[in-house]
């Protein structure tokens, strides 16, 4: 799977950096003539703490076998040349195994670009921290890393330490998750809903492919906390985001943005015409009538369309147009205005 590196007999060894040999840190292969790493040891004859008893310190890479995170040290090309005993821990492979590999074929494949950059850059700039990519474990599931890297271009190596964060990416992935998100529905919130419209009206606005917006408002649902209390509202709201997101189209987004208030955001309906035919589509999803414990229930829904440039050129001034049509709709309904006769829709009446 891997093209492992053969290294002539006649490189020099790594007593210079790591100390004396140990069994977990062998090389597979002899390193590549030319290379050498030096990571200086204190050993016996070395006084590091001013007291005349010259205490003797363990070699270097005993100390580093002991750490949680791993120790890696690759040549210019990114092969190995010396890992610590964290490495299969972390990654699966024994320093037997992965010594003479390239590290960059054990790199995810989406994240090996970034990789390769991240380690030019290193070379460059001396120094890198807090860069993270995944790798392929031994067993084939995906592992992240955060790296600290540093070039030392006097031995013609970088030396990184690595940390697994998978726990961490997963409990930052939910918090951004929460944080984008509605609880209740799951759908978009309002802080999503804003990003996603900032980005759409710019691409809109560079393609000319036009951008509508819808907002939408339950008529009736009051009546549904008031027959079956809180819980069946939260039901019926959960059931009216699962229909809305059905009526959509790939590229679509609705968000909840208030109590029984939702936008859904339309990239590339060119005109008011064509929000019309989304609308309406809508508004027949959730014709069908909903369960509550005590019988059927059937809802309407006011829609306020908004079509960008020509009814607002920001977020805010998009959406407010529309939440003054969708009370213009909404005002002509309860007056008994026909629901397909859309065109007040767009209008703020």
């Amino acid at each position: 799977m891997f093209r492992r590196l053969s290294l002539p007999k006649t490189a020099r060894n790594y007593r210079s950096i790591l100390g004396p040999s140990t069994s977990a840190m062998k090389p597979a292969c002899t390193p590549r003539a030319n290379i050498t790493v030096h990571l200086r040891d204190a050993t016996a004859g070395d006084d590091v703490s001013g007291n005349p008893m010259h205490s003797k310190l363990p070699p270097l890479a005993d100390v580093l076998h002991l750490m949680p995170d791993a120790v890696c040290v690759v040549d210019a090309e990114g092969y190995f040349l010396f890992v610590s005993a964290s490495f299969e821990h972390i990654f699966g492979y024994t320093p037997d195994e992965v010594l003479g590999l390239r590290t960059f074929d054990l790199v995810h494949p989406d994240d090996r670009a970034a990789t390769v950059q991240s380690a030019n850059q290193v070379m460059e700039a001396g120094l890198q921290q807090h860069f993270r990519n995944r790798y392929i474990h031994k067993d084939g599931h995906s592992v992240d890393i955060q790296w600290s890297a540093r070039w030392l271009p006097d031995y013609g190596v970088r030396i990184g330490v690595a940390r697994e964060v998978t726990e961490l990416r997963r409990a930052e992935e939910a918090l951004e998750h929460l944080a984008a998100h509605d609880a209740l529905t799951g759908l978009p919130n309002r802080h999503r809903l804003q990003r996603e419209l900032q980005y759409a009206m710019a691409h809109a606005a560079q393609t000319g492919d036009g951008l509508a917006l819808l907002y939408l408002d339950l008529d009736g649902f009051k009546e549904v906390n008031d027959r079956g209390g809180h819980d069946a509202g939260d039901r019926l709201l959960r059931e009216v985001a699962q229909r809305l997101q059905q009526a959509l189209r790939q590229g679509d987004l609705v968000a909840r943005v208030g109590g029984d208030e939702f936008i859904a955001l339309l990239p590339g309906c060119r005109d008011a015409e064509c929000a019309r035919v989304l609308a309406n589509a809508l508004r027949a999803r959730l014709n069908p009538p909903f369960q509550l414990a005590d019988g059927q229930l059937h809802l309407d829904v006011s829609i306020g369309i908004a079509c960008f440039p020509a009814d607002g050129s920001d977020p805010d001034a998009l959406v407010a147009h529309a939440d003054r049509a969708m009370y213009a709709s909404k005002r002509m309904r309860s007056r008994g205005g026909d629901a397909d006769l859309d065109r007040d829709i767009a209008a703020d009446g």
